[in-house]
């Protein structure tokens, strides 16, 4: 097995397909079997890239990847909590992480802890004391690897869609720590 080289960096509009695939792919394989079909096949990569389009035109927002030799191997993006009463409810000023996606060819080498801490260091950077996201409650993966992170689990809430209601725990990190 050769060693890659994998460099971290900021996205910029340019990368809105790369992410826009990755995205797609990684989320179909993930919630396969727990995602309605509906929701599935709407959930295209046209779909993925106008919502990438827009979070990179958002001053707001904020994404980074990271890029290896066969490609694009992960993305992390962070922006304002959602409206859901879970994350009004963490100490504030809350962050949220909107994404989290690694590569399954990627995994395992430390990529999501490298791009969880690019996201809640950035998040402690523009004075969060909360970072948070929601995970789909049959995401166990997902879960676990956030407990490892010193995520705790803080709230249950439903995700309105718009095409799929799924029920979410929300995980935190305090970022007090970080400033």
């Amino acid at each position: 097995m050769t060693m890659q080289t994998r460099t971290l960096r900021r996205a910029v509009p340019a990368d809105a397909p790369a992410l826009a695939a990755l995205h797609h792919a990684v989320w179909q394989t993930t919630y396969e079997g727990l995602a309605p079909a509906e929701a599935a096949a709407r959930l295209d990569v046209a779909h993925r890239r106008r919502g990438w389009e827009a979070a990179l035109a958002d001053p707001a927002r904020g994404a980074w990847l990271v890029e290896g030799d066969e490609g694009l191997a992960g993305l992390v993006a962070i922006g304002p909590p959602g409206e859901d009463a879970a994350f009004a409810a963490q100490p504030g000023p809350v962050g949220e992480i909107k994404h989290l996606y690694v590569a399954p060819g990627a995994r395992r080498q430390g990529l999501g802890q490298r791009l969880l801490e690019t996201a809640l260091e950035a998040l402690a950077a523009q004075g969060c004391a909360t970072g948070a996201l929601g995970v789909v409650r049959q995401n166990y993966a997902a879960r676990l690897f956030y407990a490892d992170t010193g995520g705790r689990e803080v709230a249950d809430f439903t995700d309105p869609g718009p095409l799929w209601r799924s029920l979410m725990v929300l995980v935190a990190w305090d970022l007090s720590g970080r400033r």
